[in-house]
């Protein structure tokens, strides 16, 4: 009798799982570097089946040291994504993120970003690589790069000067208006398959120009994207980017992603509606030359865009951060009710 009731305890455990798993909506999130590391924090605690995309033409720091010895696409967003999908203890994290400072050759290396390395080496490329890493740190979710060519962005500024390379654009004193590869990239196929199946397709928080744009320079992913069932929804970011999105509204956020998308092509957008301290306003606008995104409502009154509001920052060390847990909440909350959370503009 005992051996039936465990039989049978497994049994309803099983069909429990399989019932989670069939009800389960799927995400696609696009993004890049911290911006899209920190909604990943959130969002992984909910009941979803996620797909992070990340775009891979970091050129800075110990990425861009990799790739112009190893002529490979950029890993740094990729591990760092990875580690925020990871269900693994503090040890584990610290290791990762461990760099050899007394090492003048390994010091601007970090853990995560050699293994992955080793392991391309291994496996022979990125997309054999990548499944080994995530076995490793547990990874909650699929991580797939946008692309595995090696391409830089090339950044238009407003007098028609080419601007080679992501950290380069970052720097870049001038006005930068259009961004693009310098040689025409194919689209990771899983990518296509995961926004065809996808139930929301979200553009994260994060650089506009270096994070969010890159994964929609590509006409043929653009079009999957518009044709997609899943509806579009765009986090906005709490502050502007100095020479990329200075004096941005939330709509300006919007209508520039629609320069690529197309117009009309953002169904719901997630905004900061809570005032910034003006001491910490003040810092960032001295220190990092960044203002804080206004949400104009009267910009979005008579446009096909559902809002929604909230206070959606934390202060962490001085500094703030999109709060992870409650973008979280709003997404998944969203995604189950539809236009119920929706806050429609009247």
């Amino acid at each position: 009798m005992e051996e039936l009731r465990e039989v049978i305890f497994h049994f309803y455990n099983i069909c429990g799982k399989l019932f989670m798993w069939l009800l389960m909506k799927k995400i696609v999130i696009f993004g890049g570097g911290s911006g899209l590391s920190q909604l990943l924090k959130g969002i992984k605690l909910f009941p979803v089946e996620i797909t992070a995309v990340v775009s891979v033409a970091d050129n800075g720091g110990s990425t861009g040291l990799l790739r112009r010895e190893l002529k490979i696409p950029a890993v740094g967003d990729i591990t760092k994504v990875m580690l925020s999908m990871a269900d693994t203890n503090q040890d584990v994290m610290d290791l990762m993120n461990y760099r050899f400072t007394k090492s003048k050759t390994l010091g601007i290396h970090s853990v995560k970003n050699l293994l992955l390395m080793a392991l391309m080496d291994l496996k022979g490329n990125f997309a054999s690589a990548m499944p080994v890493m995530e076995k490793l740190l547990d990874v909650k979710g699929n991580i797939l790069p946008l692309t595995e060519d090696n391409v830089n962005l090339v950044g238009i500024t407003s007098s028609g000067k080419k601007v080679i390379g992501e950290h380069q654009i970052t720097k870049c004193a001038s006005k930068i208006v259009e961004v693009k590869y310098d040689k025409d990239i194919v689209v990771n196929p899983k990518v296509i398959n995961a926004v065809k199946d996808a139930d929301l397709i979200i553009f994260s928080s994060g650089s506009l120009l270096t994070s969010i744009v890159p994964h929609l320079i590509d006409k043929k992913l653009v079009d999957v994207i518009n044709k997609a069932k899943g509806e579009k929804v765009y986090i906005c970011n709490l502050f502007t980017q100095p020479c990329e999105t200075d004096g941005f509204t939330v709509y300006d956020h919007i209508k520039y992603l629609e320069k690529y998308l197309g117009k009309g092509s953002i169904d719901v957008v997630i905004a900061n509606n809570e005032d910034i301290s003006s001491d910490l306003a003040i810092k960032y606008r001295t220190e990092e030359q960044k203002d804080p995104v206004v949400l104009n409502m009267n910009e979005l009154r008579d446009k096909d865009i559902y809002v929604i509001s909230d206070k959606l920052f934390t202060i962490e060390d001085g500094w703030y951060r999109h709060d992870a847990l409650k973008t979280g909440y709003l997404l998944f909350s969203y995604l189950m009710d539809g236009r119920k959370w929706r806050l429609q503009l009247v």
